[in-house]
């Protein structure tokens, strides 16, 4: 529909752009001119072309989690790097399989 009417539109004038007939009908609003009817068949100009979703989910009130090891955090304000090594040898270390302890 979109088309076609962009089609009508060029024929009355050749010199319109398809950004300009987007333009045109759809940034200002929709102003009841000679082709109102034919411009209301256009795709999103009524709200019935639209469609509303509203999907919900449910979220547990708590999430309570117990691990089998104890879980030690180290705080380490600054991480300085040794500038006498390359530093791609540096960051080869986080590169590591885990270890089991």
């Amino acid at each position: 529909m979109v088309f076609q009417h962009f089609v009508e539109h060029q024929q009355e004038d050749n010199s319109i752009s398809f950004l300009q007939f987007l333009d045109i009908h759809y940034l200002h609003g929709s102003p009841k001119d000679a082709d109102y009817d034919r411009d209301m068949q256009l795709p999103f100009k009524k709200s019935a072309d639209c469609v509303s979703v509203m999907v919900s989910a449910a979220v547990a009130e708590q999430l309570v989690m117990t691990l089998e090891y104890p879980v030690f955090f180290v705080k380490q304000d600054k991480i300085e790097l040794d500038h006498n090594k390359p530093l791609s040898s540096c960051l080869s270390n986080i590169w590591q399989p885990p270890k089991y302890c």
